[in-house]
């Protein structure tokens, strides 16, 4: 488990299969909602979802930032639902500082499903106990709203979850 700008996630290599059911199965998720990945920079987000040069630009312009964008995936990954992938560069310098020398992880809230998330990591350890191997203690993060999430897979970006960001009339 880690912190990010919002709350403290799970965090996997998202191409490996075994580690991603570990997750669902700590989380008691359902499955067949995808996990979503976070990455150090724009680059290592393009490495994993479809970045054509109006999307590319436009998160270009937004990033680090808590916006989670749904986008076409390039390569199949354990953690993605189907043909897309829900990805983030966090505005989480620690958590920046990882993914650069790791990859991308997975993020998703580190709770049971239904819980609330968790903004500390002694409130991971309360929560999952022995089911998460480490915690990275980055201090007591912001809480709040969850990151927002939009699925930009068309035309246009459409908000699926508002949460602590506002999009830019550059994303509109």
């Amino acid at each position: 488990a880690l912190p990010t700008e919002t709350f403290y996630g799970l965090a996997v290599d998202p191409a490996d299969a075994a580690a991603v059911a570990r997750v669902f199965a700590i989380k008691g998720r359902d499955a067949t909602k995808a996990l979503l990945v976070v990455a150090a920079d724009l680059d290592q987000a393009a490495e994993l979802a479809v970045l054509d040069g109006v999307r590319r630009a436009a998160l270009a312009a937004v990033w680090p930032a808590p916006l989670t964008v749904v986008l076409p995936l390039r390569r199949a990954l354990a953690a993605a639902g189907g043909e897309t992938i829900a990805v983030r560069v966090p505005a989480h310098v620690l958590l920046r500082a990882l993914l650069a020398r790791v990859g991308p992880l997975t993020a998703t809230s580190a709770n049971r499903s239904g819980a609330p998330p968790p903004a500390t990591a002694g409130e991971v350890a309360t929560e999952l106990g022995a089911d998460v191997d480490l915690v990275l203690d980055g201090g007591r993060t912001p809480g709040g709203a969850p990151s927002t999430l939009v699925d930009w897979t068309g035309e246009r970006p459409l908000v699926l979850r508002a949460g602590t960001f506002t999009l830019p009339p550059s994303c509109t």
